[in-house]
């Protein structure tokens, strides 16, 4: 379920604005993809005591081992993210302000929210 979220340019890689978002939350893990694999995603995790379930990219030279039991819980990111896609004026960005479509979002989530 989503906690917290930040909306950026559509060109903008996913990893740039994670570090602010570990910032603004107190995460015990983070389960992410290769793309989320680098030295100061990993280095925010160690120093909040969150460990980082992140398949290691394929030009790292050394391998970080990775649980892989939590990794297979990151099907439920994924499945959240598909859920949240449902729903047509989240997925199209019919609003043109950033005020409006992170109403949109927000509104989005507590959806999610309240389906529990």
């Amino acid at each position: 379920m989503p906690v917290i979220f930040d909306i950026t340019e559509g060109q903008r890689h996913d990893s740039v604005p994670a570090l602010s978002l570990i910032e603004r939350v107190s995460p015990k893990c983070l389960l992410a993809d290769k793309a989320y694999d680098n030295n100061a995603i990993r280095h925010a995790l160690k120093e909040r005591g969150a460990q980082a379930v992140i398949a290691c990219n394929r030009i790292r030279s050394s391998r970080i081992p990775l649980d892989k039991d939590l990794y297979r819980a990151r099907s439920g990111v994924e499945c959240a993210f598909n859920m949240l896609k449902q729903m047509r004026r989240f997925a199209t960005r019919y609003e043109k302000t950033l005020r409006n479509y992170s109403a949109v979002v927000t509104l989005a989530c507590i959806r999610m929210w309240m389906r529990i």
